[in-house]
């Protein structure tokens, strides 16, 4: 099976969609085009394909009701346009999947939602029920209060993120341009589309050169870079056009449309090497024997009941480790309480966290998807 059949599998994606393609090039949000993705969205999730929206749009909505003709430069001029710019966007796509039956998040994401480790797995939480719930979330950085210090940059970037957080196994950027060429098609008529390439390839960023639009902040070099970016949780990215036909049902049916860039391994094995790979341990808990055989023969989530002992300082979203009753380690795994907590539910089963704790958390002390055996 090829590459591009391979989609045809895939049950988890992420649709980021471009500011020039969303805004018609500045003229207020394009909201015929809008409804068309929208409709292909519908359908793809009607077979089953969970989809998470990273939308760009805002600051040129906002600059679009605001009626200015060029994006500003001061930060808090661009927040101002993104607060303005949100609510169009959000009431955009409210509308249209409204249509389908399909109920919609905003999720706005900061920096600090993924790089904290307890945000993270919050944000990781948050979407996951979404998708769970059978609804569309639609992301994007939360401009109106970041600062540009610590600015995810472009959408780009924070689609590939979004795909790190979720485990999924497609990326898909829609553009104004067909995909990725081997050189600059607006200067060379010669050029010719990458169909597919490993992402790995070193040659691409220089193929992608450093051009941006005056809306959006990326260009494709920051596309390239994100496919890069996504890899690393084994996610595929696809760099299409947003104005070819039905383009998100094509890539559903493994057609040849713009460029693919494979990752060399599927997202929970990606997943699992990047948990193995992290040493910054900050405790340990020891696993009664039933316990193990759960972790090593049934591929479950560690419960607090299998737990009899916890040592170690850690808070929500640290490292641990898992081991059994001759101090052997058997796995590790990112934890879902801090340790004052999991000294309180430790031999204690999941119905009685919300009396113990005072508030129901996750059923889980480590969830295996966090959960990497050694």
């Amino acid at each position: 099976m090829t590459a591009r059949q391979n989609l045809q599998q895939t049950r988890r994606w992420v649709v980021k969609i471009g500011s020039a393609l969303l805004t018609a090039d500045g003229k207020g949000l394009d909201l015929s085009a809008i409804a068309d993705w929208t409709r292909q969205m519908a359908e793809l999730r009607g077979r089953g394909i969970e989809l998470v929206l990273v939308s760009s749009g805002a600051v040129a909505e906002g600059m679009s009701r605001l009626g200015w003709s060029t994006r500003p430069h001061a930060l808090h001029h661009l927040q101002a346009a993104a607060a303005v710019g949100q609510m169009g966007l959000v009431q955009a796509y409210e509308s249209c999947f409204q249509q389908f039956g399909l109920h919609t998040a905003q999720v706005l994401l900061g920096h600090d939602d993924i790089s904290a480790r307890d945000r993270y797995l919050n944000a990781r939480s948050t979407l996951t029920t979404l998708l769970e719930l059978g609804v569309v979330p639609v992301v994007n950085e939360n401009d109106t209060v970041v600062t540009e210090e610590i600015r995810f940059g472009d959408n780009d970037t924070l689609a590939a993120l979004v795909a790190n957080l979720i485990d999924a196994e497609v990326l898909v950027i829609l553009t104004d341009q067909q995909g990725l060429f081997d050189a600059d098609p607006r200067i060379n008529p010669t050029a010719k589309l990458v169909t597919e390439a490993l992402v790995s390839d070193p040659s691409l960023e220089s193929m992608a050169g450093g051009s941006s639009g005056e809306l959006g902040q990326g260009g494709m070099i920051t596309k390239v870079r994100a496919s890069k970016l996504a890899a690393r949780s084994g996610a595929n990215t696809v760099i299409a056009s947003g104005k070819v036909d039905d383009v998100l049902l094509s890539i559903a049916a493994g057609q040849s449309v713009g460029t693919l860039l494979t990752a060399e391994q599927a997202p929970l094995i990606a997943r699992k090497q990047w948990l193995a790979g992290m040493s910054n341990i900050k405790g340990t808990v020891q696993l009664d024997d039933g316990a193990v055989k759960m972790l090593q023969q049934a591929g479950k989530s560690l419960l607090p009941v299998g737990v009899g002992a916890v040592t170690g300082c850690f808070d929500r979203g640290d490292l641990i480790r898992c081991i059994d009753s001759n101090g052997q380690e058997i796995a590790r795994g990112l934890v879902n309480y801090k340790f004052d907590e999991v000294n309180k539910i430790i031999g204690k089963s999941s119905s009685q966290i919300e009396g113990l704790l005072g508030y129901q958390g996750d059923e889980e002390l480590i969830h295996r998807d966090n959960l990497v055996l050694m």
